[in-house]
């Protein structure tokens, strides 16, 4: 089995369809999406019609579900972008997608089996940016997954675990959105990956093992940069088009 993996889109239209050529020019036809699709301040209704035309196996991500689960007026700032833009059509099928999903010897969720807003491979750490957990902190989430390959995303950091017993973890990183900045948080949290490429993963079993690609594909940000920057959220125009803050 090969799979191509996609994860936090958040509405990029532009950087999921770098993506998407590039898993085509790979001749790969599965493709498994991690959620967190839309929220952004993006293009969000163009990356939906898109997604739902693919049809792909899609978990779904916090950002999902804050978006069809409370009032327009209790939503985070990423949804308040993104929810006057969106149709029923739209909301329901972010409804649809489960909190996790097996497909074949892989194990789908978004942040942990458990949560769909918690980070597995990672944490906040000093300097409140993020660092790798120990092998501790991991392996709980684990227990009781059969499957021997585990597909996580929500940190936006590509990523690649084995643990003791053969089990591999890997989260692909984030299609749309390379860095961001959390002003919720005090001192204020950021996160940046250094680069604006649009990031995914390719796994596939090799000599009996599962082995990832870690891929950023490079494209052409300024259209999206364009719209966040009309909707005042000039921070994510620069992440998009730089990988930093300043």
């Amino acid at each position: 089995m090969t799979l191509a993996v996609i994860s936090d889109i958040h509405g990029n239209i532009s950087a999921l369809d770098a993506v998407l050529d590039d898993i085509a020019r790979r001749d790969i036809s599965r493709i498994v999406n991690l959620g967190d699709s839309l929220s952004g301040p993006f293009d969000a209704p163009a990356t939906a019609d898109r997604l739902i035309a693919l049809d792909l196996p899609t978990v779904r991500g916090n950002h999902d579900r804050q978006l069809y689960d409370r009032r327009p007026d209790q939503m985070g700032l990423w949804e308040s972008w993104a929810i006057d833009d969106l149709s029923q059509a739209h909301l329901a099928w972010l409804k649809d997608a489960p909190l996790n999903l097996v497909l074949d010897d892989a194990f789908l969720c978004h942040g942990t089996p458990g949560k769909d807003d918690e980070n597995w491979l990672d944490k906040r750490g000093p300097m409140d940016r993020l660092v790798p957990r120990d092998l501790a902190e991991i392996l709980p989430n684990a227990q009781g997954i059969a499957q021997d390959l585990i597909l996580c995303g929500h940190t936006h950091t590509p990523r690649i675990v084995r643990l003791p017993g053969g089990k591999t973890i890997v989260n692909p990183g984030s299609v749309g959105c390379p860095a961001y900045l959390d002003t919720r948080m005090k001192p204020e949290f950021v996160h940046q990956t250094g680069a604006p490429d649009a990031r995914y993963a390719i796994v596939e079993r090799r000599g009996g093992q599962w082995a990832a690609d870690l891929i950023a594909a490079p494209y052409d940000p300024e259209p999206m940069a364009k719209l966040a920057r009309q909707k005042n959220a000039d921070s994510w125009a620069q992440a998009i088009t730089t990988g930093w803050f300043a």
